[in-house]
């Protein structure tokens, strides 16, 4: 009779075939999570025309489903500790799904808010699961890496909500944009046949014989006996509880993550649902003002891999900082009004360091936690993450009603990523500190 280490095995075994299938359904799954995020800022000049909303209502009308993520990421992130990261996933999926394309329906500002709302509920409930599984299942060497791969598949949605945004919307309106919902249901199937359980809640649940089945097919030269036992080391102890985020040394860290993550998602949402809009009234075309959107993503895509990247190489902490840091530059300078292609470059990264660093904050946040209150931990980052979220656009409509210069808008909107970089500081200190006192301890 044999015992295991799952964790032990993940983290010396290669990256094989099962694990890049996982990538590729979360990363699938998180397109049409971006897409359905993005595509109320591509419709959002032609509601404002179409039902004479003033700014600051516009700016509420995109809060209602980012009270929705707020909501889902503090209900299913959790539930998924106790129902199974796999079950999360797809309830959360469906969910999104169905109440985007019902929002195409919406021809007054109410249901398209409850719609919107119930939408949000799925989006802020499949993040911390798909990244809670995801970082199960990479070895430790390239779990920044994976994580951020996967999540590009976020960007690559906000890249698509702009790219139909342009070809639809002027010829068949908005109501389009989300009927196009629709489609990415027929992955349903695919993701309960393929999608795996989470390793460490299969053993948690005493279901060795299925742990040992998807065990065999990431370690395929091992073969497992019937008396042979897999273990999770993170299994043992905690429970699911927000108490528990704050103990061993975890509260200054855990309190640093959310405020970064409060800062970092009003910059996401303030950026991705008035940057259009200003930018028109600033003097630039439709089309350029949507391209910007694209352009935004498209820097969120390359910002998250080569975040990841550095992350698993420099650590992530010391990379967070600096992505902040770079986040602010950019921001403020959109507001000089530069040159298309000056402009382009400019959202190119700030898009990189504001949508790449929120990727990168969520593999910090898997990283802190161990397995047992990871999808806790990711659930109420994520959580306190969609305040801010809905503070953004609301924010933005407040402060575009003031039709205050463009480089003064920018300058403030510029504001959280200098309060990210200096409280990620702080949680590059302490986890240092941590580190450090683990080692001396161990010696």
């Amino acid at each position: 009779m044999r015992t295991i280490d799952v964790n032990e095995a993940i983290d010396q075994s290669p990256f094989g075939r099962f694990q890049w299938m996982v990538v590729a359904l979360c990363g699938a799954l998180l397109v049409v999570d971006g897409y359905d995020v993005f595509v109320a800022g591509t419709v959002l000049p032609t509601l404002i025309a179409e039902w004479g909303l003033t700014k600051p209502q516009a700016g509420a009308l995109q809060a209602w489903a980012l009270f929705g993520m707020m909501f889902g990421a503090l209900t299913l992130g959790p539930l998924a500790d106790r129902i199974g990261r796999k079950k999360g996933v797809a309830i959360s999926f469906v969910l999104f799904t169905s109440a985007t394309v019902a929002t195409g329906f919406a021809n007054t500002p109410e249901p398209f808010k409850v719609m919107r709302f119930i939408a949000g509920l799925g989006c802020g409930g499949l993040m911390p699961n798909a990244v809670a599984l995801m970082n199960e299942y990479a070895p430790k060497r390239l779990r920044s890496t994976m994580v951020a791969i996967m999540f590009s598949g976020y960007s690559i949605g906000g890249m698509l909500a702009a790219g139909i945004g342009i070809g639809v919307i002027p010829s068949f309106g908005w109501q389009p944009m989300f009927f196009l919902a629709a489609a990415p249901l027929m992955l349903l199937p695919l993701v309960l046949w393929k999608l795996p359980e989470s390793l460490g809640f299969l053993i948690s649940q005493g279901r060795q014989d299925e742990a040992k089945r998807i065990f065999a097919r990431i370690n395929p030269g091992t073969a497992l006996g019937a008396d042979d036992r897999l273990v999770f080391t993170e299994t043992k102890t905690a429970k699911a509880s927000i108490a528990e985020l704050f103990r061993h040394g975890r509260s200054l860290r855990t309190a640093m993550l959310w405020v970064s993550f409060f800062c970092c998602l009003l910059l996401v949402y303030l950026l991705s649902s008035w940057l259009p809009k200003v930018l028109q009234e600033a003097g630039y075309a439709e089309r350029a003002s949507l391209l910007s959107l694209f352009s935004l993503n498209f820097g969120g895509m390359a910002g998250a891999i080569l975040g990841g990247r550095m992350g698993d190489r420099f650590g992530l902490p010391k990379v967070v900082v600096g992505f902040f840091v770079a986040a602010a530059l950019s921001i403020a300078l959109i507001g000089a009004n530069p040159a298309p292609v000056l402009l382009f470059a400019l959202v190119f990264m700030a898009g990189a360091t504001t949508i790449g660093t929120q990727i990168l904050l969520y593999a910090s946040v898997a990283q802190l936690y161990n397995m047992s209150v990871r999808s806790t931990g990711l659930g109420w980052a994520s959580g306190v993450g969609r305040v801010g979220a809905i503070v953004g656009p609301t924010f933005g409509g407040v402060l575009s009603a003031r039709e205050l210069p463009l480089g003064q808008n920018f300058l403030i909107f510029a504001i959280p990523a200098v309060v990210s970089a200096v409280a990620m500081g702080v949680y590059a200190l302490s986890n240092a500190r941590t580190a450090k006192a683990v080692q001396l301890a161990s010696a």
